[in-house]
């Protein structure tokens, strides 16, 4: 499915009695990227996992496209065009990588798996490996390949690039930017490689404590300095 805008309205969210999301509004146009920044612990990955339904939802509301998902089970936002790339990777330990493709399909033909083929030729020389034999930046490939197979119209991206290797984060992030250039897919991208999301994002917004910061450019955030070292604990982006 082509992609899709995405609204997020006064969201309030947690784990439990927990809030750890309190008013989150914005909106990303349909093929946009933006990009979700912020220390660890502001409220990131709990961000983009109320966004795919893994939290207790309390006030706001999420919108794909035309849909109110607000209140529907993972599963279903799924259906809507939701795809999640967690930050655990959940790849199947006891299945084959092509087995582990095969799930992503989501009724399209065998034949589709050459898409994942071609983003990522690792996966091709290793699609009879179990899960559990690929190294980190392969795992990480697989659980990539898997979500975009199942052509969402938004992709949620939480902290890919964490403990990889140089090489294979270039590798990601160039995938990464060729879906965004085709615009078929809106894509949020949580991670704590600053520079690598911001030469990715058109947008950017900066969690503290579970509210929103600062919202801006990529080119905004990297000149204003206060906030860089602020909110960010850095003292410059170059």
């Amino acid at each position: 499915m082509p992609a899709t805008p995405l609204e997020v309205e006064n969201l309030s969210a947690g784990y439990g009695p927990t809030r750890v999301l309190e008013g989150i509004s914005f909106s990303v146009p349909a093929g946009a990227r933006l990009a979700v920044l912020g220390r660890n612990g502001m409220g990131k990955t709990t961000l983009l996992a109320t966004l795919a339904g893994q939290t207790r939802h309390y006030e706001g509301r999420i919108r794909i496209g035309e849909t109110d998902v607000t209140a529907l089970p993972s599963a279903s936002r799924a259906l809507s065009g939701l795809g999640f790339v967690p930050q655990a990777r959940c790849v199947f330990p006891t299945l084959t990588v092509e087995e582990n493709l095969f799930v992503g399909l989501k009724g399209r033909p065998k034949s589709a798996l050459q898409e994942a083929y071609d983003m990522f030729p690792r996966l091709h020389e290793r699609r009879r490996n179990l899960g559990s034999q690929l190294s980190g930046g392969e795992q990480q490939m697989l659980s990539t390949a898997r979500s975009i197979l199942g052509r969402p119209s938004v992709l949620l991206l939480d902290e890919p690039l964490e403990g990889l290797a140089p090489v294979i984060c270039e590798e990601l992030m160039k995938v990464f930017a060729e879906l965004a250039r085709t615009g078929d897919m809106t894509i949020l991208l949580v991670e704590q490689r600053i520079q690598s999301a911001l030469d990715f994002a058109d947008h950017v917004i900066v969690l503290e404590r579970g509210r929103i910061a600062w919202t801006g450019t990529p080119e905004k955030l990297s000149q204003d300095h206060t906030a860089v070292e602020r909110l960010l604990g850095v003292g410059s982006l170059h």
